[in-house]
């Protein structure tokens, strides 16, 4: 038995990196999960894939739906589709602003009222959202990106305050870098991405980066009905990054 049986889940962004090893985890605790992606059909069983783009409504409100319609019922969401963003304020266009915030900031909203009216009908109702230590720390050449998980995290106080009445949990995990796609992606395009990959290693105390499961299992501990008096909670897992203020080491 586990913490998850007969329960169903949703997580966007489910198709890779923290959204497919927290799908993929949850599904080992015991729940049904469905990925909400805009590369669906690259998600394997025993995890369901449903097309979604959160930045289109309509969309979103099918994809809940479809899930609903799937297994009956839905007791956790994990908002973790997300975007970034390089530069300082001046470097983004308007146009890049709206994108970024679109996704990582209303493509929350969207998703989380589209699932309350589902939530409001389940006995272990959970919102877990994906935030990140840029919400808490000044990042340099992460203006935007930061501004959107400022956003993200004031956000998810503001909903545990407004649903709590309603049995309705909210919390948040908040991430160092993580060795994701992304992360990937952003050494590739690096002037020396071995250079690069250090200097990010060492930006967090334990001098490696975060793994994809170990911000799943901060993101499904929030939301096992075993920490049911857990709500309005930010969970870092950063390695260090936020709280410590180690000496440098002497050679």
């Amino acid at each position: 038995m586990g913490d998850f049986d007969g329960l169903v889940a949703l997580v966007t962004g489910g198709a890779s990196g923290i959204g497919l090893a927290t799908a993929t985890l949850l599904a080992e605790r015991g729940a049904q999960v469905a990925c909400l992606d805009l590369r669906a059909d690259t998600v394997r069983e025993p995890l369901v894939g449903v097309p979604c783009d959160v930045t289109d409504d309509a969309s979103v409100r099918r994809a809940v739906q479809a899930v609903v319609d799937r297994f009956g019922r839905l007791d956790i969401v994990v908002n973790n589709a997300g975007i970034g963003a390089q530069g300082t304020v001046a470097d983004n266009d308007d146009a890049e602003w709206h994108r970024v915030l679109d996704v990582n900031v209303v493509g929350i909203a969207r998703v989380s009222r589209a699932a309350l009216p589902h939530l409001r009908q389940s006995p272990s109702a959970v919102i877990v959202n994906t935030c990140s230590v840029a919400a808490t720390a000044g990042l340099p050449q992460r203006a935007l990106y930061s501004a959107s998980k400022g956003a993200v995290r004031a956000l998810t106080f503001a909903m545990a305050a407004d649903h709590v009445h309603e049995g309705i949990r909210v919390n948040c995990v908040n991430p160092g870098t993580v060795d994701t796609p992304w992360v990937s992606r952003l050494l590739e395009r690096a002037d020396d991405p071995e250079a690069e990959r250090k200097a990010l290693e060492a930006r967090q105390p334990m001098g490696r980066l975060v793994s994809p499961r170990e911000v799943a299992e901060a993101i499904v501990y929030l939301a096992s009905p075993t920490a049911g008096a857990s709500t309005g909670v930010e969970l870092a897992v950063d390695g260090g990054m936020q709280n410590l203020r180690l000496r440098p080491r002497v050679t």
